[in-house]
């Protein structure tokens, strides 16, 4: 068994995939995911867990290059959440933050229920 880290089997096998660019999107629970890539579902019930523990989770292991949210956020919890952890997060409309899922590698759906809780990283690397 692990000893730290993501537990989630398919997640953690995911990110051992990952590489410089690809995208990884942390979604809340009612966020259209397209199938190009993994869909890990971690929402159990609504609210669980919560954008931000999965966010957290997943900032402890990946090298973040640059970060992409909604403008719709603006304002709100979301961006108070988003701000500290990715200052640099760059935002764009909600229609055009779908619209880019289906780029993205890893696809991590929350139980988070509120409005535009959503991100989209694009790895780094560490060298």
């Amino acid at each position: 068994m692990k000893k730290r880290g993501i537990l989630n089997g398919p997640l953690s096998g995911a990110i051992a995939t990952l590489g410089h660019g690809d995208l990884v999107v942390v979604a809340d629970c009612g966020l259209p995911l397209a199938r190009t890539g993994p869909v890990v579902d971690l929402a159990v019930v609504p609210g669980m867990p919560p954008f931000t523990a999965v966010l957290d989770a997943l900032l402890d292991e990946l090298i973040v290059e640059s970060a992409l949210a909604a403008e719709e956020c603006k304002g709100g919890p979301v961006e108070e959440w988003i701000q500290p952890r990715l200052p640099s997060t760059d935002y764009i409309s909600h229609e055009q933050l779908k619209s880019l899922t289906a780029a993205a590698k890893i696809l991590v759906r929350t139980g988070e229920q509120t409005p535009y809780a959503n991100v989209i990283l694009r790895c780094g690397v560490p060298f």
